[in-house]
């Protein structure tokens, strides 16, 4: 039990070797105050004292040595004037009756204690903060076992600015970054398989009712339902890169926002209009050309399916951003909807049976303009109709 106790808890590791640390300090300290005490007494009686004899005029008469006998006190060898040798013994002082606790502590053997007891309360001071530390180190490794378990909502308490604090942060971070991941490619597999029914129900059925002689209108249906299929695959496909942000989406080039737009209008036979005070280079941004042109795409398909009347983009710049403005004339945004039209395959209420619309074109937009550092919203138009702003970073 306490080996696994050991084996599986930090705390008890790290509380344990403070211990081991204190203990081991405290013996070394106490044997070398002892051996220093010791070998200084042997030094202090190994080395004779001189010792002189006066009579009672103060006259020396006679001269001797003192040496410190182990045991016995002081032991005094005397040679007086005459030739005489004399020996005195000291006994050692006895020790009083009573010895105060002062007195005691003052020898080698009593300062080991007190270097025990310190010890003792070094360790019983260390074991709360070594816990206190570990319980978060524990809450967090709790939280990662049940994030590994499939639970992607788990998230751990954020406590303190050391370095627990920082790793209880970056991992919410990643857990949450993950969890919008899985959340997004759920929903992206769940609508997709939805979308997919139709165009495939409806080539089939026509497929059926062709016969054997297929009528021209019989063809053109189903090769639109084919294109549609293949528009949804592809807007699928790209969506899934987009959201894989190390995901290689192409070459990053200087592009010239006002040639890519006038391509694309040209395309559309949509009016284009570029704001005088916006010089070349602040419409020039760096970005995947491809990837640019597909977003601008995507807003002018989206003006002609769900538009009335003329469609026009605008280029105008900022001090920090470009942007690129697509109007129409249709029936606007509601406000509350505004960011919800950039989900995948979100349609405003009403619009799910338009010719052509698979939900997909507006968050493949916001998607593009997030990769490249931009973002991208819906306003209204003055006298009517929705504005969508692309702002690029120039």
């Amino acid at each position: 039990m306490l080996r696994n106790l050991y084996r599986r808890h930090l705390y008890v590791r790290i509380w344990l070797a403070v211990v081991a640390g204190v203990v081991i300090l405290t013996l070394t300290a106490n044997w070398i105050v002892r051996e220093a005490a010791e070998n200084e007494r042997e030094r202090l009686s190994a080395v004779p004292r001189e010792v002189v004899v006066l009579n009672n005029q103060d006259h020396a008469i006679g001269t001797g040595s003192a040496v410190r006998v182990p045991g016995q006190g002081l032991e005094f060898d005397v040679t007086l004037e005459d030739g005489r040798a004399l020996s005195l013994r000291v006994a050692p002082r006895p020790r009083p009756s009573g010895t105060s606790g002062l007195t005691a502590w003052r020898t080698p053997f009593g300062l080991g204690w007190m270097v025990a007891l310190v010890g003792v309360a070094v360790a019983l001071g260390v074991y709360p903060i070594v816990r206190r530390l570990t319980k978060r180190l524990e809450a967090l490794q709790r939280g990662v076992q049940r994030w590994g378990e499939g639970d992607l909502s788990v998230r751990v308490a954020e406590e303190g600015q050391d370095e627990v604090a920082d790793l209880s942060n970056r991992f919410n971070g990643a857990a949450a970054r993950i969890e919008q991941l899985v959340r997004s490619h759920k929903s992206l597999l769940a609508n997709a398989s939805h979308e997919l029914r139709s165009p495939l129900t409806r080539i089939r059925m026509g497929l059926e009712l062709m016969g054997e002689r297929p009528s021209e209108a019989a063809r053109e249906e189903i090769a639109r339902n084919i294109a549609e299929l293949d528009q949804l695959i592809d807007e699928i496909l790209l969506a899934s890169r987009l959201d894989a942000k190390e995901a290689d989406m192409g070459t990053v080039e200087t592009v010239d926002l006002t040639g890519l737009a006038a391509e694309e209008c040209a395309r559309v036979d949509a009016e284009l209009d570029v704001a005088e005070d916006a010089s070349s280079d602040a419409l020039t941004v760096r970005g995947v050309p491809r990837l640019l042109r597909r977003a601008i795409r995507n807003l002018l398909e989206n003006a002609r399916r769900y538009g009335a009347g003329e469609i026009s983009v605008q280029l105008d710049s900022t001090s920090s951003a470009a942007e690129i403005r697509v109007n129409d004339r249709g029936p606007g945004v509601p406000a509350a909807l505004r960011d919800r039209i950039f989900e995948p395959f979100y349609r405003l209420p009403g619009a799910s049976e338009r010719n052509g619309g698979v939900g997909l074109g507006l968050a493949l937009v916001k998607s593009i303009t997030e990769r490249h550092g931009g973002s991208v919203r819906c306003e209204d138009r003055p006298g009517g109709g929705a504005s969508f702003v692309i702002a690029l970073p120039n």
